[in-house]
């Protein structure tokens, strides 16, 4: 089965986790995508607050290495309750 996908792997790509502010928060969504790619940079965890502080999107750049490896992280944000969109 061939993965199709515009991109060239390996490459830089973002992915962003949104969800309610919580001192928590960006550790938990460093922790899923550290389990599928645990070279994590320095300096590649951004986060940003909404207007009113309720929310918190949390861009993690990882260096993608395959298609699957980027649907498994999708997934695992996806399926965790505190996540409540992962662009």
């Amino acid at each position: 089965m061939s993965e199709e996908t515009l991109l060239e792997f390996p490459c830089q790509f973002p992915i962003k986790a949104m969800g309610k502010a919580d001192l928590e928060f960006d550790l938990m969504v460093v922790e899923i995508v550290r389990r599928h790619a645990p070279d994590i940079k320095e300096g590649a965890v951004t986060t940003r607050p909404s207007r009113d502080g309720n929310y918190i999107s949390v861009t993690v750049i990882v260096e993608a290495s395959s298609k699957r490896q980027l649907n498994a992280i999708y997934q695992d944000l996806h399926d965790h309750p505190l996540v409540l969109m992962v662009l």
